[in-house]
């Protein structure tokens, strides 16, 4: 019987990360180099993702790209596939998100716009998709195959909008509903794509990321662990779910939100 040690060492094991350059991604990516694999970053900043790759070290990879271009996508994953002979690990994590700046997205219901929404629908939900149809012949391969979404808590729940009164702050229709959507093509995934590959989610609550101090407060006294998350707090769960520690796990949201679903 293998140690946790064993089961939580990654070394060998080759890895795609979306949104890579940004917050979450990061961290995913901080997480699987420490435990021994090796890392490409995709993102659309070019400048942030060759950064970031530069600054982990570890023959870090950076493919910088538009995850609205379907044929782009499906370079990206081939590309970093032949570079690191190899994938054994998916996590997508790019995503239009509350703070993203675009036309009729953060704004009220009644101003959202169809144009914002299906943008949004394609970098959250379609890039999904594309990858991981392009990446299913090597994670089969690999014989270690997992995939990775990242959700969140507006994806199993509506918002509390009383959170956002007074600030400018706004959760739009399209995140709540492409966040949703990733729950369900997971478990679509998960049973089309067994035995050989594994496919779960990680569903955030929301992260500290120095939102006014009303809307801390607020959302403070609605978790039960009384404080929003940090990107540390996600660490356990990549960990757990990239790897072994997991091998009998697959179609699974793995919730990470401080009890906020529990009411």
């Amino acid at each position: 019987m293998r140690t946790i040690s064993c089961l939580m060492n990654l070394s060998g094991r080759k890895a795609l990360i979306t949104g890579g350059a940004g917050h979450i991604g990061r961290v995913a990516a901080e997480t699987l180099l420490e435990l021994g694999a090796r890392v490409a970053l995709v993102d659309l900043n070019a400048n942030a993702c060759k950064a970031e790759a530069k600054r982990m070290g570890h023959e870090t990879l950076a493919f910088p790209c538009d995850l609205a271009d379907e044929k782009a996508i499906r370079q990206v994953v081939r590309a970093a596939t032949a570079r690191m002979k190899g994938l054994d690990i998916l996590i997508h994590c790019a995503a239009y998100v509350g703070t993203t700046k675009v036309p009729g997205w953060a704004v009220p219901f009644g101003e959202q716009s169809l144009e914002a929404w299906e943008k949004a629908m394609s970098i959250n939900l379609g890039a999904a998709f594309i990858m991981a149809q392009e990446a299913q012949e090597p994670l089969t391969v690999s014989g270690h195959g997992s995939i990775i979404f990242l959700s969140s808590i507006y994806g199993m729940v509506g918002p509390d909008m009383s959170l956002y009164k007074d600030t400018t702050m706004m959760t739009p229709a399209g995140y709540a509903a492409s966040k949703g959507g990733i729950l369900q093509l997971m478990r679509y995934l998960a049973t089309i794509m067994a035995p050989k590959i594994r496919v779960n989610v990680i569903s955030p609550g929301g992260v500290l990321r120095n939102q006014p101090v009303i809307f801390m407060e607020r959302y403070n006294k609605r978790a039960p662990l009384e404080r929003m998350a940090t990107e540390e707090d996600i660490k356990g769960a990549v960990a757990y779910l990239a790897g072994d520690l997991s091998a009998y796990v697959t179609g699974h949201n793995l919730v990470v939100d401080g009890g906020w679903t529990a009411w």
